[in-house]
């Protein structure tokens, strides 16, 4: 009988404690982890290869041919000179480094510098003669103009306002450019064929995401832009005039009063960049 009795206790105590359980409250489920977005930003260095268009914007005057006065030539001879526009492929690369004061939208500036191929031809400048001939021993060149134009740079301060992933900027400051230095770009004693200028301009550029198939570096972001520049490489010669030149010791013994063109030139390119640092 006592055995029953305990049984029954041991039973009732059992089923008292699993209803008294049932009626706890159950524990919370964790919060779920929420990791945020990074907001993308154009602060970082950078890297990246460019190509486009090149075209001659020099300025020219209407009187483009002179006489060539005796003794440096027989009556009548007149030089005249290429007018001519010149274009033709640009391509090269840059590297720079930007500065985005807020992440998201904002304004960012940074300094760019690059180094372009330039195909303008080898006759930008050269002169042919009519109505006569030059006196031997004497030639005709134009100073003010680079004969060819193959190569150029700039370093230019950048400065624009970013909507996210987009980024509009103007840019401006230091070029230079090279070209031939044979007669018809004018090859006499005191003159070369280095010139420096400047170069204004603005363009575009888009962050593709981090994961896009073109980012073969695995860098935090690749970017595309397109991009317009104004190269002015001019000497401010631009109204001395053509020259009659003594090949014998190449300097000037004439000086025309023809004010013809000088070194400008505008670039319109597309390009793409590798950008490492901030995301």
């Amino acid at each position: 009988m006592i055995k029953k009795f305990l049984l029954a206790s041991a039973a009732t105590a059992l089923l008292t404690g699993a209803a008294s359980a049932a009626d706890l409250p159950r524990r919370a489920a964790p919060p779920p982890v929420f990791t945020p977005v990074p907001v993308f930003t154009w602060s970082g260095a950078y890297f990246g290869i460019n190509a486009g268009y090149a075209f001659d914007a020099s300025s020219r005057s209407t009187g483009n041919s002179f006489g060539v006065p005796f003794p440096y030539a027989t009556p009548g001879t007149v030089a005249t000179f290429r007018n001519n526009s010149q274009d033709g492929f640009s391509g090269g690369a840059q590297i720079g480094y930007n500065f985005q004061l807020t992440p998201g939208n904002g304004v960012v500036f940074g300094i760019e510098a690059d180094a372009q191929y330039l195909d303008f031809g080898r006759s930008r400048n050269s002169s042919f003669i009519s109505g006569g001939a030059l006196a031997p021993g004497y030639y005709v060149t134009d100073p003010r103009g680079l004969s060819s134009l193959d190569y150029f740079g700039t370093v230019r301060g950048r400065l624009g306002y970013a909507f996210d992933r987009t980024l509009v900027y103007g840019t401006g400051g230091f070029a230079y450019g090279s070209g031939s230095a044979d007669r018809s770009f004018g090859g006499y004693a005191g003159n070369d064929s280095f010139r420096t200028g400047y170069a204004v301009g603005g363009g575009i550029e888009y962050a593709l995401p981090t994961d896009s198939f073109l980012n073969f570096f695995r860098s935090s972001a690749v970017t595309l832009k397109v991009e317009g520049l104004y190269v002015n490489l001019d000497r401010n010669t631009r109204n001395q005039g053509a020259f009659v030149i003594n090949a014998a010791n190449n300097f000037p013994v004439v000086t025309s009063g023809v004010g013809r063109r000088s070194d400008e030139f505008a670039v319109v390119r597309a390009g793409l960049n590798y950008k490492f640092g901030s995301y």
